[in-house]
């Protein structure tokens, strides 16, 4: 009903606007009686005369006039909407919300997203950092960034980092007072400071493998984080060992900032991926994006 009523609506503002059925059926691509039809039944539903019409001209009615002034704005803004979503289609341009965890947006998504942005000014990125498993589409995000085995099944998934190493690390001043862990059983002597995941409120297990075997350590300290970068300060400040990826703390190692231990005994995780609800209409601005951040191995 709502349809036949914005078309028939449509044809009434065109007739308005020529002054003429015939000028309008033309316009419209339709034929003169078929327009004078629907133009009839507008005003049979509204149970008023719109048009006045002689064999020279077709004018609106005291109704028309008002009907006209209502009707034509909001039809060209629809015009305009229609317009827009177009251009959105033909060019790259728009708003692209993601959910990441805060290491997934530092070291996996700014990298590729400080080289794509300056290309396509009219593209805009919004980053949520969230660790617990987002629903995108509830949510209205256009995409999330989790580790591979992360990712619901009914999700498309593209791969946009190599796997994930973990390490084990502390600052100098932790171990002048400490001794180096020869074996990942040793950290239970150590103060360690835990990630709290906030989906299910559990610490952040601390797992290594070796020899094809894999063993699950539980470490406890003085000090629990919601945040990874907390994590990596407090270590930082000599407060602890922390559990982290290894492409977080290179810089740090590498300054003599913070040094690793148990380098035998680490875990890899897959690694992250972006994953998104359909790939239908997907717009040319989501569409480069996605490739920008493509792994490739």
């Amino acid at each position: 009903m709502l349809s036949e009523n914005l078309r028939d609506l449509n044809a009434f503002v065109v007739v308005a606007e020529d002054g003429s059925f015939t000028r309008a059926a033309a316009r419209l691509g339709v034929s003169q009686s078929a327009l004078s039809q629907t133009i009839r039944g507008l005003e049979e539903r509204l149970g008023l005369r719109l048009l006045n019409r002689s064999t020279r001209s077709v004018a609106p009615t005291e109704a028309g006039e008002r009907l006209l002034a209502r009707v034509q704005p909001a039809l060209l803004q629809i015009d305009e909407g229609l317009a827009q979503l177009t251009e959105l289609r033909d060019k790259p341009a728009g708003t692209i919300r993601i959910t990441a965890d805060e290491f997934a947006v530092h070291h996996v998504l700014w990298p590729a997203i400080e080289r794509f942005l300056p290309d396509y000014p009219d593209i805009v990125v919004e980053l949520t950092t969230d660790y617990g498993r987002t629903d995108i589409v509830s949510d209205r995000y256009d995409a999330g960034v989790r580790r591979g085995r992360l990712v619901s099944q009914d999700m498309i998934a593209v791969a946009i980092s190599a796997d994930i190493r973990m390490a084990v690390v502390g600052s100098p001043s932790y171990f002048r007072k400490h001794p180096q862990p020869k074996s990942p059983q040793d950290l239970i002597a150590h103060s360690c400071i835990n990630l709290r995941l906030p989906t299910h409120g559990e610490f952040f297990a601390w797992t290594f493998r070796k020899g094809g075997k894999e063993q699950r350590v539980k470490v406890e300290g003085q000090l629990v984080f919601s945040a990874v970068p907390a994590v990596l300060i407090a270590a930082l400040s000599g407060f602890g060992l922390a559990y982290l990826p290894e492409a977080m703390i290179k810089p740090y190692v590498k300054s003599r900032q913070l040094v690793e231990v148990l380098a035998p005994w680490r875990q890899t995780f897959e690694g992250y991926h972006l994953y998104y609800s359909s790939r239908r209409h997907a717009s040319p601005a989501f569409s480069l994006l996605v490739n920008a951040l493509r792994y490739r191995r």
